[in-house]
């Protein structure tokens, strides 16, 4: 919430567990009259479900408002089709998810990955943080990465395990965020917002042959997507002395097992792999970030040999 703050403008909302304390934190800022990195106070907007929401944010990134929302389970259901929207518009929001299990043969407040997994055919870049640390540092990237590239991040982490860990982390200084934007790219973003001085198509209908070049002609930013998010995580780390990328490696150089995983049990697996190496195993994990667009370069970049 302290990252969204800082780079939105416009919060579209609706409150669902295990999300909702971003939003609520939000709110209070604004009626504190805090003020974003454009010495603004985020207009935040509550609507009457996910789907109004997520229509609202589609509608406002439209009109050239950075936007955000945070949602979890069901409520980021609710919002798939305007998902593919945002994505095939490539617009710069950015989704904070919680993520939690979806309602089944009943409600379930587990942290699993069964809501985001299914978004990965909307077209959003999917990033995720295992910890509470790297939810504040992670929410940077996505947001930069957002902005400088033209496609919109759903960032996610483990709804309750991670969203409600009370931990001590260090914050972002909203000047070092600030530094880190691409001001060009964010120009470019506002100049081809819907206005009636400067009109544009959008939304037309395209016949199949049409339509399925420009589906084609997209796949140039999902190409350039990993290394870019890898240059806003390398901007990262040298501001706060961290060492993210797409894909992280834990444990052995010379492993013989080795486990891929996203999510807060990276954090716990990182300890049995100190265990289990002090008692002379070869194991590791590779922990993934950039979860979409995939990037088999990065993975091997980092995967020992």
């Amino acid at each position: 919430a302290h990252v969204a703050y800082a780079f939105s403008e416009v919060a579209a909302i609706y409150p669902i567990t295990p999300s909702s304390p971003m939003a609520e934190n939000m709110d209070e800022w604004v009626s504190q009259d805090r003020t974003n990195i454009f010495g603004e106070k985020v207009k935040i907007v509550e609507m009457q479900s996910e789907a109004g929401a997520a229509g609202a944010v589609h509608g406002a990134i439209a009109a050239g408002a950075l936007t955000s929302t945070f949602t979890a389970s069901q409520g980021l259901l609710l919002m798939i089709p305007n998902m593919y929207k945002l994505a095939g518009e490539q617009t710069p929001t950015v989704f904070h998810v919680a993520a939690r299990c979806v309602a089944t043969h009943a409600l379930n407040i587990f942290g699993d990955h069964s809501d985001v997994m299914g978004c990965r055919q909307t077209g959003f870049a999917m990033l995720a943080s295992n910890s509470v640390q790297q939810a504040m540092d992670l929410a940077a990237v996505a947001h930069l990465s957002a902005i400088g590239g033209h496609l919109p991040m759903l960032h996610f982490f483990d709804g309750f395990r991670t969203s409600h860990e009370q931990q001590k982390i260090e914050t972002w200084d909203y000047e070092d965020l600030k530094e880190m934007v691409d001001w060009d790219a964010l120009k470019a973003f506002k100049d081809n917002a819907l206005h009636p001085n400067h009109p544009h198509t959008m939304g037309s209908a395209e016949q199949p042959e049409t339509f399925f070049q420009h589906r084609e002609a997209c796949n140039v930013v999902y190409n350039e997507t990993p290394d870019l998010v890898n240059e806003y995580m390398e901007k990262v780390n040298a501001k706060i002395g961290t060492d993210y990328k797409p894909f992280n490696y834990y444990g052995a150089p010379d492993a013989t097992e080795v486990i891929v995983a996203m999510g807060s049990i990276c954090e716990c697996a990182e300890e049995v792999i100190d265990y289990l190496n002090a008692k002379g195993k070869k194991v590791g994990i590779i922990e993934v970030h950039l979860y979409r667009p995939w990037s088999n370069k990065y993975l091997f970049n980092v995967m020992p040999k």
